[in-house]
């Protein structure tokens, strides 16, 4: 394509992403909301600026990106910009928002949507705790934090984080088992929702996947010299493969979801008025 073409392309997509940033949200139902920063090469200094994503799970089980902002990942004041203006534009609290352990992120959380359920992302976690142990022991403690992940209940995931922190003990790396117990209830969070959503709940996949296909443009290309460029550019970019998101597992619970059905290990919790009223 010619520069002048490109020029064109770029004022037109800076158009559109202007107004999609703008979008009423009353019409999105939103039970489960991933949010993230990612790093681009973008803006003229030499450090990488973060992009604030965050996509949701509809009611009917797809999913759609909601927000794309130039931000600071650790800043509460970025992530609490990007959540307000979300609910400014109608979005209704979400039933469950999941991140990684970042402290601005969930202290904006508390300031706008103080109600939402947090689940932390099980695979920075997982990073965080290999950190702590000898490389040789690396690939035995990433399989056992794998089978605590996939616990079929919380109880033997934290059966096996008990026997875990013992080991860690025995070893002398008890900073790793340490590590593991920070932000336990937030990683087991997804226990009170549908065990056909769990693969969908424990990491910030939802997030991140996307941003496979975009990396393999900007990281090829020039450092873009404004971030408001490559803000606009990446939104093309994901918007384009929007279409193509994976919908949920069994969508038809998202409606039970979004009205506040309880759930024990994955499993429907009747209430004392439900089990009534299906007696009756």
């Amino acid at each position: 394509l010619s520069p002048s073409t490109l020029v064109r392309l770029k004022a037109k997509w800076q158009q559109e992403y202007d107004a999609w940033r703008q979008r009423p949200l009353e019409d999105q139902e939103v039970v489960y909301l991933w949010v993230d920063g990612i790093y681009v090469k973008a803006g003229l200094e030499k450090e990488k600026a973060a992009l604030l994503v965050a996509v949701a799970a509809l009611s009917d089980g797809s999913k759609v990106i909601l927000a794309v902002e130039a931000g600071v990942r650790e800043s509460t004041e970025s992530w609490s910009r990007l959540l307000r203006s979300l609910k400014e534009r109608g979005m209704k609290c979400p039933r469950l928002v999941i991140g990684d352990g970042n402290l601005g992120l969930w202290g904006a959380l508390a300031n706008v949507y103080p109600e939402a359920g947090e689940q932390r992302c099980w695979n920075h976690r997982i990073v965080n705790v290999l950190d702590r142990v000898p490389q040789k022991k690396q690939a035995q403690v990433a399989e056992w934090l794998r089978v605590m992940m996939y616990a079929p209940t919380q109880e033997k995931a934290e059966a096996e984080k008990e026997k875990f922190q013992r080991w860690c003990e025995g070893q002398g790396v008890e900073a790793a088992g340490k590590v593991l117990e920070e932000d336990w209830e937030r990683r087991v969070a997804y226990y009170g929702y549908p065990k056909e959503h769990w693969v969908h709940l424990r990491t910030t996949n939802p997030v991140e996947s996307p941003f496979a296909a975009v990396r393999l443009r900007t990281s090829a290309a020039k450092r873009y010299k404004r971030v408001e460029n490559a803000s606009a550019m990446i939104w093309k970019l994901l918007m384009v493969g929007e279409p193509r998101f994976r919908k949920l597992n069994a969508p038809e619970l998202m409606r039970r979801v979004a009205a506040g059905a309880t759930y024990v290990n994955g499993v429907r919790s009747w209430g004392e008025a439900e089990e009534n009223q299906i007696a009756a």
